[in-house]
């Protein structure tokens, strides 16, 4: 007897035959909009570690012993510079909350940044009235591989690169003023003198100014690497929720969790029960509604039934038209399989009910939905080949069912099962009120010997 064979296809792209990752402008909207939601709680991110950061330097402000500054000073610059961060800070936040951050914004966020943590060091000898060789050992320039590495988590390298410069031009700058401004002959080679006086060594400020571009380039390149995933990521995301959308979620799953790429060829034998649901007359409602009215039709056929299917085991192997092919145990194995789909069937036939009482009060024509049961050995499994597979059920139960189902009109019947269907499901614990009426040797279209089936609704 020839096999009836029901597969779901899916386009398979083979990622080794890819030749690189598309960059951003040519990704497609849906990932673009993925990746500028990922940025702007980046932002916001930033925004809030660095008001954390000013809240710090302000806390160590204020536990720094005053004693040791200059008592007459007219301007002490380090609590304006940390008011005007906090207030440019927090404007930054509020835009990013706003998504309102565009480019020339956020560069400009970043030299600014940078900018007020340079004012900030060069305010230190200010402060404590020291001469300007003092800010060069202030430990504060460390916050700068701070402020560089939060860049990053924006995955774009300019801004990672613009925030070093910005920092090595600005740290070379303090350098320049503090030799121009400071009289006498500063700049020695004594490291110990640099140490332990207010000397300047131009070999370390150079060393500090290498050790910043130097982190700056090893976070870009990283950035670059780690960005390729991020769009990767981002299209593998999108790919997988239109993935859940056009599989079982349970086939979707196994699909996303493989351990090793899919290939063709490979299944496995279970037993499994399969389910047929059909609407009667399709065919006839299809020449009398128009194209609009008849998906509205199978959306609201399927919306209803599909849910019930799945909350008892099912998964939903096919489409066919007004014809929906459900597996139980066979995308993943269970001991209940022919007690779930009886199961399912008992509130599917419910909801059919209640559908049709629904149609007749709003004076629509009745809907007879159909629905047959068989169980037995079936492969489930991949075919194709490398670039287009199917996940299939293969098996003698699948053409059962679907003749079973198309039984239901001369038996006069809405659901019914096979005799061993039935038989297995009570094994497995499955109950009703009273047990289904069983007819013995009925003749079934296309099956060479009677069979005994249970009349479920």
């Amino acid at each position: 007897m020839p096999r009836l064979r029901f597969a779901r296809e899916a386009d398979v792209t083979v990622a080794a035959a890819a030749p690189g990752v598309p960059t951003f402008d040519h990704l497609p909207e849906r990932t673009r909009q993925a990746i500028r939601a990922s940025q702007t709680q980046a932002e916001i991110l930033i925004a809030w570690i660095q008001l954390a950061i000013v809240a710090s330097f302000a806390l160590l402000y204020e536990l720094a012993p005053q004693a040791t500054m200059v008592d007459d000073l007219h301007f002490t610059p380090l609590p304006w510079v940390l008011a005007a961060y906090a207030a440019v800070t927090a404007i930054r936040l509020m835009l990013a909350y706003a998504q309102a951050l565009g480019e020339l914004l956020l560069s400009l966020s970043v030299i600014i940044d940078l900018g007020l943590l340079m004012v900030l060091i060069w305010g230190f000898h200010v402060q404590y009235g020291q001469p300007p060789a003092f800010y060069l050992k202030v430990p504060t320039l460390f916050t700068a591989f701070i402020f560089i590495a939060l860049r990053a988590l924006r995955f774009e390298v300019r801004y990672v690169v613009l925030a070093g410069l910005a920092a090595a031009a600005g740290w070379a700058s303090l350098v320049a003023y503090a030799i121009v401004v400071t009289p006498g002959d500063v700049v020695m080679r004594d490291f110990v003198g640099y140490m332990t006086g207010n000397r300047i060594l131009i070999g370390a400020e150079i060393e500090k100014i290498l050790a910043i571009l130097v982190v700056t380039a090893v976070l870009a390149l990283a950035i670059a690497r780690a960005r390729r995933l991020l769009v990767r990521a981002a299209i593998d995301g999108a790919a997988a929720r239109d993935l859940a959308r056009f599989f079982d979620p349970e086939v979707a799953e196994r699909i996303r969790g493989a351990e090793a790429p899919l290939k063709a060829g490979e299944g496995e034998a279970r037993d499994a029960a399969i389910l047929f649901l059909d609407i009667r007359d399709f065919t006839r409602l299809g020449t009398e509604l128009a194209p609009s009215a008849l998906m509205a039709l199978l959306t609201e056929y399927q919306a209803r039934l599909v849910p019930l299917i799945q909350q008892h085991g099912g998964v939903i192997e096919k489409f066919l038209g007004d014809g929906i092919l459900a597996t139980f145990g066979a995308a993943h194995r269970s001991a209940r399989h022919a007690a779930e789909a009886l199961e399912a069937v008992d509130a599917v036939m419910a909801e059919a009910a209640r559908w049709r009482s629904e149609r007749a009060r709003r004076g629509q024509p009745p809907l007879a939905i159909h629905a047959g049961l068989a169980v037995g050995c079936i492969v489930f499994g991949a075919v194709g080949d490398e670039q287009r597979l199917e996940y299939t059920v293969i098996g003698d139960a699948v053409n059962l069912a679907a003749k079973v189902e198309k039984h239901n009109k001369l038996e006069g019947t809405r659901a019914l099962a096979t005799a061993e269907t039935w038989r297995r499901a009570a094994e497995q614990g499955y109950r009703r009120p009273r047990p289904p009426e069983i007819r013995s040797a009925r003749p079934v279209g296309g099956v060479a010997q009677p069979l005994d089936l249970a009349v479920l609704a």
